[in-house]
C-alpha cells in the first residue's frame, strides 16, 4: 500500500536523523533547488590561465620520509657513516639505489615499483621547510603555516575551480587514521565550509550516515522541499552572505553523495587486472591500494583534489630507532602508487592529473636511535608527476651529506606556489578576503619553479 505521510511524520523524519550530519559536509538542500550558477561557490571556475593540470592527486607520507633511503643517494654519506662531524655519529644509507628507467634517476630498493614509473617523475631534491615537530611541519606542508589556522591547498584548489561534479565534493581525503595536527589538514578555515575536505575511511562505513534511512522516497521528496524552502528564505534574507551560501551548497553536496559515492567506491567492476596492479584482492575495502584506485575513480569523475593519507599519528615513517623500519611502510605503498601511475597513463589521465609525492620532513644524516634518524627540515625530497611537469629529471640537489640545500633550494611556498601554477593560478592572486586582509595560500612568499615546467 503506497504510503502518504502527514507534515507530523516528515518533520519526524528530519528530525530523527535521516539527513546526514554536519562536519562531513553533511545536511541537505532540496532536489529543486535554483540549478548551480554565478552564486554557487562550487560552480566551476577558470582558472587565470589554461592550466596544463585539471586535477591532483596528493599523495602524503605521515612521519617524515627519509630522503637520503628513498630518492636523494649520498655516497659520502655512505663512505663515512660511523664516522663523527660536527659533533655526531653520521648515518650511511640503509639501502642499496639503484639507477631505473631511460633517465637513469637513482631510486632505493624500497621503491622497486615506483622505480619502474621513474622517467614520469620530476624529482626535487632541494625542497625544505620550517620546522622540525610533526604537527607544525604537517601544517605547514598543507597549509603553509606552521601555527596560525589556515585554509589547506585541497580547500584553495576546490576554492579557485569549483567542482565538474555537483553530486561529489571538489576535495575529498583518503585517510584510515587522523594524521598530525588532524582534521586541521583538511579544514577550509575561513573559506566557505563547501570547500572543506570530505573524510573517506577504508573498511565497510567508509562515509557515516551515506546510506538513506527516510521512510520512503516521497517522505524523501518532501524532507528536499521542505528544507528547499527554508534555506532559500534564510539565503534571501542574507544575500552577502558567502560562508552561508557556502554552507547550504556542502548540504546540496552531501545529498548528491547519496546518489553518487557508492558508485564510486564499488569497485566490483574493475577488472582482475586493474586490480592486480594495484595489489588488490576482489572484495578488499582497505590498504593503500584501495586508496589509489578509488582516487583514480574520482578524479575521473571529476573530484578536483584528493588527498591520500597512508597511516596517521602512530605507526608511521617516523623512524627514530632503527631505519628497517620504513621497509613495512614503504611495502605498503610502493606498489599502489605505481599502479596509480600506470592506471593513470594507460587511461589518457595523466596528462591533465598532477600527482604530487610528499612528506613533512626527511630525516638527519646523523643517528637518532642505534640505527634510525630524527626529524630534519632543512632539505627533503618530494616529486611530481604529470599535469605540466617534465619528467624523468631531478631538480635541486642537498649537500654531501643530506644536511641542507646546496643547489636550486625549494620552500615550501614556492612548492605550493607551482602546483597552483600548474592548475592556472598565479599564486599572488588565488586570494580570499578575511578580516580585512587577502590571505592566500603562499602568504607573502612563494615563486614558480619553472625549471620543471614541461
Amino acid at each position: 500500500m503506497p504510503f502518504h505521510p502527514n507534515r507530523r511524520q516528515v518533520v519526524q523524519s528530519l528530525m530523527s536523523g535521516s539527513l546526514l550530519l554536519p562536519g562531513i559536509a553533511s545536511e541537505l538542500l532540496a532536489a529543486d533547488a535554483p540549478a548551480p550558477g554565478k552564486d554557487d561557490p562550487l560552480a566551476p571556475k577558470a582558472p587565470h590561465f589554461p592550466g596544463k593540470a585539471k586535477r591532483v592527486i596528493f599523495l602524503f607520507m605521515t612521519g617524515g620520509v627519509s630522503h637520503l633511503e628513498s630518492f636523494d643517494p649520498k655516497p659520502l654519506l655512505a663512505r663515512d657513516g660511523g664516522t663523527q662531524y660536527q659533533g655526531r655519529t653520521l648515518l650511511a644509507p640503509q639501502f642499496r639505489f639503484s639507477r631505473a628507467g631511460q633517465s637513469g634517476i637513482p631510486v632505493s630498493e624500497l621503491f622497486p615499483h615506483v622505480s619502474t614509473c621513474v622517467d614520469d617523475l620530476c624529482v626535487i631534491r632541494s625542497l625544505h621547510g620550517s620546522h622540525f615537530e610533526h604537527f607544525q611541519a604537517t601544517l605547514g606542508v598543507h597549509t603553509g603555516s606552521l601555527t596560525v589556522k589556515r585554509p589547506s591547498i585541497g580547500s584553495w584548489v576546490s576554492y579557485g575551480l569549483g567542482t565538474e561534479n555537483q553530486n561529489l565534493p571538489s576535495f575529498v581525503v583518503l585517510a584510515p587514521h587522523l594524521p598530525y595536527a588532524g582534521t586541521q589538514v583538511w579544514s577550509s578555515d575561513f573559506l566557505p565550509v563547501c570547500h572543506q575536505g570530505t573524510r573517506i575511511q577504508p573498511g565497510d562505513e567508509p562515509i557515516r550516515d551515506l546510506r538513506r534511512r527516510a521512510p520512503s522516497a516521497t517522505v524523501q521528496e518532501l524532507e528536499l522541499d521542505l528544507l528547499s524552502r527554508f534555506n532559500r528564505r534564510h539565503g534571501q534574507d542574507r544575500p552577502s552572505d558567502p560562508l552561508l551560501a557556502g554552507r547550504m551548497r556542502s548540504f546540496e553536496t552531501a545529498f548528491g553523495m547519496q546518489q553518487a559515492m557508492p558508485d564510486v567506491l564499488d569497485l566490483s567492476g574493475e577488472s582482475d587486472a586493474t586490480l592486480a596492479l594495484y595489489g588488490l584482492e576482489r572484495g578488499q575495502t582497505d590498504g593503500f591500494g584501495w586508496q589509489c584506485l578509488v582516487a583514480r575513480r574520482m578524479s575521473e569523475r571529476g573530484v578536483r583534489f584528493v588527498e591520500l593519507i597512508d597511516s596517521g599519528s602512530s605507526d608511521n615513517w617516523d623512524s627514530h630507532g632503527a631505519m628497517k623500519d620504513h621497509v613495512p611502510k614503504a611495502r605498503g605503498v610502493d606498489q599502489a602508487i605505481a599502479g596509480l601511475l600506470k592506471d593513470l597513463k594507460s587511461r589518457g589521465m595523466l596528462d591533465e592529473t598532477l600527482v604530487v609525492w610528499t612528506t613533512e620532513f626527511g630525516r638527519t644524516p646523523h643517528t637518532d636511535g642505534p640505527t634510525g634518524r630524527s626529524h630534519h627540515p632543512y632539505v627533503f625530497s618530494s616529486w611530481l608527476a604529470g599535469g605540466g611537469v617534465k619528467g624523468g629529471m631531478v631538480y635541486g640537489s642537498s649537500d654531501d651529506y643530506g644536511y641542507d640545500p646546496a643547489e636550486n633550494p625549494v620552500h615550501l611556498h614556492d612548492f605550493h606556489a607551482t602546483i597552483l601554477h600548474l592548475l592556472g593560478f598565479d599564486h599572488e592572486r588565488l586570494t580570499y578576503r578575511h578580516s580585512g586582509r587577502d590571505f592566500r595560500l603562499t602568504d607573502v612568499f612563494g615563486r614558480v619553479v619553472r625549471e620543471i615546467l614541461a
